[in-house]
């Protein structure tokens, strides 16, 4: 099984100090080489403070495309989306010079929208950089929740950066990487706070169905090491 890097600390600002420098420098070496560089991030409250603490590096932002993991179906005025809270906390100070790829497609229904999603972010982002991923109380991470009916296909595919998903207990519908998307990035990052997605975690390290807490998919193979920081 795969050996990922394991990054546990008390504190957070400790954690996210640590993390933000990695990113920085995996950006940095990705636009030294290619002149460009992606970054992928995920929603949600835990990255906040990650996001405000890349925004204050000064770095060359106007040579970096951000997009996201995964997005609600909703549009980007909503209070739920994604894009609305990166642009809010990730794309200010030095950081708003960066350049915002969006998941979401006005006026497009999301089955529709699956493929011109994937080519998009083939044409604008691929190969990607560095991508940082969360983790749901229920072992889900981007929008691969547990025992969806799309489940095995979101593992599978291999044709499609994008797919599109319904949760069963969650809101609104969901557009998300494909496992191979995911793992097809320079730097996997997990990034994951509290006791709660401790226990998660330490259950998915000794062994648990892909299909039950999904974010086993991403850690437990052989293709790619993931560096996981948590506290």
């Amino acid at each position: 099984m795969n050996k990922n890097i394991e990054n546990f600390f008390n504190k957070q600002e400790d954690l996210i100090e640590n993390l933000s420098k990695k990113i920085i420098n995996n950006l940095l070496e990705a636009i030294n080489k290619n002149a460009k560089a992606s970054l992928l991030v995920s929603g949600g409250s835990t990255p906040k403070p990650l996001f405000k603490k890349l925004s204050l590096y000064d770095i060359a932002w106007e040579k970096v495309n951000i997009a996201l993991v995964d997005e609600r179906w909703v549009d980007s005025s909503n209070k739920d989306s994604n894009e609305k809270l990166v642009k809010s906390f990730l794309l200010t100070n030095f950081a708003k010079k960066a350049k915002f790829i969006s998941m979401y497609q006005e006026n497009k229904d999301i089955e529709s929208a699956q493929k011109s999603c994937s080519d998009i972010y083939k044409n604008e982002l691929f190969p990607f950089d560095v991508i940082i991923l969360g983790m749901g109380a229920d072992g889900h991470t981007a929008s691969l929740f547990p025992n969806n009916e799309k489940l095995t296909e979101s593992f599978e595919s291999k044709d499609t950066l994008c797919i599109c998903m319904t949760p069963s207990d969650a809101p609104h519908n969901r557009m998300s990487l494909t496992k191979k998307a995911i793992l097809s990035a320079n730097n996997i990052y997990l990034h994951f706070e509290g006791k709660e997605k401790q226990d998660v975690y330490k259950k998915v390290k000794d062994g648990v169905s892909v299909y039950d807490m999904p974010v086993a998919s991403i850690l437990n193979q052989d293709e790619k090491k993931v560096e996981v920081y948590y506290l």
